[in-house]
């Protein structure tokens, strides 16, 4: 896989993951360890878009 279509395949697992969390968090009592690792998971995969683009 070229670095240019990794990167893109991780913007959409970020938009994935953004999405899960705005779902979570909307429920009315949202289970706050879920979002941690959702939130937690989503940074991992922004420094690895930013690594691959340097």
């Amino acid at each position: 896989m070229s670095r240019l279509a990794r990167i893109e395949s991780l913007k959409n697992r970020h938009f994935r993951v953004d999405q899960k969390i705005s779902t979570e968090g909307g429920r009315p009592r949202p289970d706050e360890r879920v979002l941690m690792c959702l939130k937690l998971q989503k940074l991992r995969i922004k420094e690895e878009i930013e690594r691959l683009a340097d």
